[in-house]
């Protein structure tokens, strides 16, 4: 089942056509949704490749982690953001703003100390140690 990408000569519109197998790809002629053109190139299209968790993380090499050793704030800034794009999720502001500041050189003694409660924000978890079950 493929999905070939064309652009219209004519036009220059991009479509995305969906065939149920390659036999009908190679009867059928596509036209332009736009101007009914059947002048269209096939594109090459991009390719996506399904990786688990740990995938994306093992494609992070020994070159990313240079510099964090040397406690360079911009390179943990930069393995961070990197981090983050591997995840695909939205990582939320304040982790943009640390990010931000580390990449920007700042101490991050000096970032933690400045965030809600010191940087020790438990987020209603508790360490066993500090867990009294009386109050």
């Amino acid at each position: 089942m493929p999905i070939y990408e064309y652009v219209c000569r004519q036009c220059e519109g991009r479509l995305s056509v969906w065939w149920r197998s390659v036999a009908q790809m190679e009867r059928s002629k596509p036209l332009c949704p736009r101007c009914q053109s059947a002048d269209l190139q096939r594109l090459v299209s991009k390719t996506a490749f399904v990786r688990s968790g740990e995938g994306r993380l093992d494609s992070l090499g020994d070159a990313d982690l240079e510099g964090l050793g040397d406690e360079d704030p911009r390179a943990l800034g930069r393995l961070m953001r990197q981090l983050g794009d591997e995840t695909g999720e939205d990582m939320g502001e304040e982790f943009d703003e640390i990010v931000g500041r580390l990449e920007a050189g700042e101490d991050p003694e000096s970032i933690e100390s400045s965030l809600p409660g010191g940087g020790g924000a438990t987020d209603g978890y508790v360490s066993g140690d500090s867990f009294d079950p009386g109050a």
